[in-house]
């Protein structure tokens, strides 16, 4: 038992290589669709028709694109993160619910699935000591 509890000091690097990890890979995502355009927001944002939104799909698929890119860049800093994991948990719910409804499956949607689960659980977990939010 006592080798757990010294692992708990690489707790706050673990949050680190997780942020700067999937920041990383967020980014990657959504900085092409921020350069979309209106036209590629406007498909991303249909997939709020799952939630029962129809309006304006222009702006949630900005959002989207947003909450990738910037939020994505914001854990790589660890500022404002647990903001920037909350947008990017209900991004993948919307991505997840979009595979869902598409017939993707299960095992389609898994991946955004998981990466909700992962951002709600660094909201409520926050940045870690390594951030320049300071835990």
């Amino acid at each position: 038992m006592a080798m757990f509890s010294k692992l708990g000091r690489f707790n706050d690097f673990a949050l680190l290589v997780m942020r700067v990890g999937l920041g990383f890979m967020m980014v990657m995502h959504g900085y092409p669709k921020m350069l979309g355009g209106p036209g590629k927001w406007a498909k991303l944002g249909e997939a709020m028709q799952h939630l029962g939104i129809t309006y304006a799909p222009e702006f949630w698929g900005f959002m989207a694109a947003f909450s990738e890119t910037v939020g994505g860049g914001l854990l790589i800093l660890g500022l404002v993160s647990r903001p920037a994991a909350l947008l990017l948990f209900f991004t993948m719910l919307v991505a997840s619910l979009k595979h869902l409804y598409a017939g993707d499956g299960l095992m389609g949607a898994s991946h955004s699935i998981e990466l909700a689960v992962v951002f709600l659980g660094m909201t409520i977990l926050g940045p870690g000591k390594y951030s320049m939010d300071k835990g």
